[in-house]
C-alpha cells in the first residue's frame, strides 16, 4: 500500500449555520452531503425514525446515538492512522472495542485489497452544489474507489444502506467532476460492536444511479431553501 498524494484536496472550514453544517471552500459556502440528506428525508424515513425513538424512549435513543457516534469516531482514528502509516507499535496492547473493530476492517477490507491511497478524510466538493469529507479515496482491488467506514450495533441488511449509497454517489461524483477521475466503485466497510465484518459494494451502473439520485436530492434541497 503506497500513499500517492496526486490530487490537491482543498482546505476547508466547517461551520454550523442554523443547525446545518456548511463547508467554506474557495469562498463558497456549500451545504454538506449529510445536511442535504437530512433536509430532504422522505416522510416515511422521518416516521420510521420517530417510531424507533418512541419504541426505545427518547433518552435511550439519544444514548444509543451518542455511543455509536463516539465508537465510530475512535474507530475512524485508528483506521486513519493505519492508512497513513502512523499506527504506533505501542498501541499493540490496546484491546479496546474500537481498536478491535478497526482491526477487523483492516484485516478483512484494507490489507491486501488497497494498493494505493489518494486521500484520507479528504474534503471534496461539487462547485455551487455541495461538499463533504470522505473516509478514503484509493485503488481497491484494482479499481478507483471511494470508501466509507461504518460501525453498527448489529449486522446490516443491504436494503438499509440507501443513504450510505447516496453518500458514496455524492463523493464519487464530486471527485470525478473536479479531478477528471473515473471512480466507478463505492465500498462500505463496516464492523459491528460484536466484531462482525461486512462489505457492501456498488459499482458501474448502480453507482451512477445513486449519483443521479443524490443530484435529485440536491435540487430538492435548493428548491426547499428557495421557498423557505
Amino acid at each position: 500500500m503506497k500513499l500517492n498524494t496526486k490530487f490537491n484536496y482543498p482546505k476547508s472550514i466547517r461551520a454550523y449555520y442554523n443547525g446545518q453544517r456548511l463547508y467554506d471552500i474557495n469562498s463558497e459556502k456549500l451545504p454538506s452531503v449529510t445536511t442535504i440528506l437530512n433536509a430532504t428525508k422522505s416522510e416515511e424515513q422521518k416516521a420510521s425514525l420517530e417510531r424507533w425513538r418512541q419504541k426505545v424512549g427518547a433518552k435511550e435513543a439519544d444514548q444509543i446515538s451518542r455511543q455509536a457516534l463516539n465508537r465510530g469516531s475512535i474507530m475512524h482514528e485508528y483506521l486513519e492512522k493505519f492508512l497513513l502509516g502512523k499506527l504506533n507499535l505501542d498501541l499493540l496492547g490496546d484491546n479496546s472495542i474500537e481498536r478491535q473493530m478497526a482491526d477487523q476492517i483492516i484485516e478483512n477490507g484494507l490489507r491486501n485489497h488497497v494498493s494505493e491511497v489518494w486521500g484520507v478524510e479528504s474534503t471534496l466538493y461539487y462547485p455551487k452544489k455541495y461538499a463533504g469529507a470522505t473516509d478514503l479515496l484509493c485503488i481497491l482491488d484494482g479499481k478507483e474507489t471511494v470508501v466509507d467506514f461504518k460501525n453498527s450495533s448489529k449486522p446490516r441488511k443491504d436494503e438499509w444502506n440507501h443513504d450510505y449509497y447516496l453518500q458514496l454517489g455524492a463523493y464519487s461524483l464530486a471527485h470525478n467532476f473536479v479531478y477528471g477521475t473515473n471512480i466507478n466503485q463505492g465500498v462500505i466497510l463496516l464492523c459491528t460492536k460484536d466484531l462482525m465484518f461486512q462489505r457492501f459494494i456498488i459499482d458501474s451502473e448502480k453507482l451512477k444511479d445513486y449519483q443521479n439520485k443524490f443530484l435529485e436530492r440536491v435540487e430538492m434541497y435548493y428548491y426547499m431553501k428557495l421557498n423557505d
